[in-house]
């Protein structure tokens, strides 16, 4: 049985998203995992935030029907810069709103559980946790850019937690 899930990297200026879906192969215990589409949704920094929030809640309905997803993940927010974060969480609770018209059902990882997932190391280095997304996706490269492997690697998280 496949399951497609939705991977999202919070942000207001770039929300990045990755989809991939996961399938039974028929082996006990089996099971593989392919890109459906990886990208981001971005908002000028000019523009006046209510518009951006707008955009985002726009652009995450459009991806929604296009992509439908079984589940979502979201990365859970943290704290480094007070200004910077308040937007997020703004930008965040679109996300909420999206998922909750729809009915979605959503997990939270934080980065350190996204990093422990795809390498085995909670404190594992970006570029590690990008390498892990390419090979278990056998990717030819690293996704660009990196909110939206950052959204692969939550998808990935969320199948390896299952």
């Amino acid at each position: 049985m496949a399951q497609r899930i939705l991977g999202l990297d919070p942000g207001l200026a770039i929300l990045g998203f990755g989809v991939i879906e996961a399938t039974a192969t028929g082996a006990p215990g089996q099971a593989e995992a392919t890109v459906v589409d990886f990208g981001v949704i971005e908002t000028p920094a000019k523009t006046p935030v209510g518009d951006r929030l707008c955009t985002i809640y726009d652009d995450l309905h459009s991806l929604i029907d296009q992509v439908k997803p079984d589940l979502v993940v979201l990365e859970k927010l943290f704290f480094y810069r007070m200004g910077n974060t308040i937007l997020v969480a703004q930008a965040r609770g679109v996300i909420v709103l999206v998922l909750a018209q729809y009915q979605l059902p959503f997990i939270e990882f934080t980065p350190a559980q996204v990093k422990q997932a795809l390498t085995g190391y909670g404190n594992a280095d970006k570029a590690d946790v990008q390498q892990a997304v390419a090979r278990e996706l056998e990717l030819d490269r690293i996704p660009r850019p990196d909110d939206a492997a950052d959204a692969l690697a939550l998808a990935l998280a969320a199948w390896y937690q299952q």
